[in-house]
């Protein structure tokens, strides 16, 4: 997936411009990159279109421990809409995330992230657990 059809799956998903998913996905990707570890953070980035890469790029090696709400203040900031705006577009971004990158990656950086992150991701499928009958 190229830079422009990345941008084009955000925009699509909670119907905004192509140029209202550009500061989405730059938000959403630079506060993702500081949830996970520096190493997920480049194979993160090596999935991701040329023109996207930068914003994974982390100083640090540790993850920042942050919740999904703080999660979604640092893309509303960043962005600059409103919290439903930041929201959606997190979603739409992992979406998109989740059809580009190659399931292993996706799963790997969903690993580090916790669990109340997965109304936005869903588990990894390293994650799933067999759920016996009647449990």
């Amino acid at each position: 997936m190229d830079h422009t059809e990345f941008i084009q799956s955000v925009a699509a998903r909670p119907k905004m411009s192509p140029a209202q998913a550009e500061p989405i996905t730059r938000a959403t990707l630079e506060t993702l990159a500081e949830r996970i570890s520096g190493g997920q953070a480049r194979d993160l980035a090596s999935q991701l279109p040329e023109e996207l890469r930068g914003y994974v790029r982390k100083p640090m090696e540790d993850p920042e421990p942050f919740g999904l709400a703080e999660f979604f203040e640092r893309i509303q900031s960043r962005a600059a809409v409103n919290l439903q705006a930041a929201t959606d577009g997190a979603h739409a971004v992992l979406d998109t995330l989740r059809e580009s990158a190659s399931a292993k990656e996706y799963g790997d950086f969903i690993d580090q992230l916790p669990e109340e992150f997965w109304q936005l991701t869903g588990p990894s499928a390293n994650r799933l657990q067999t759920r016996h009958v009647g449990t």
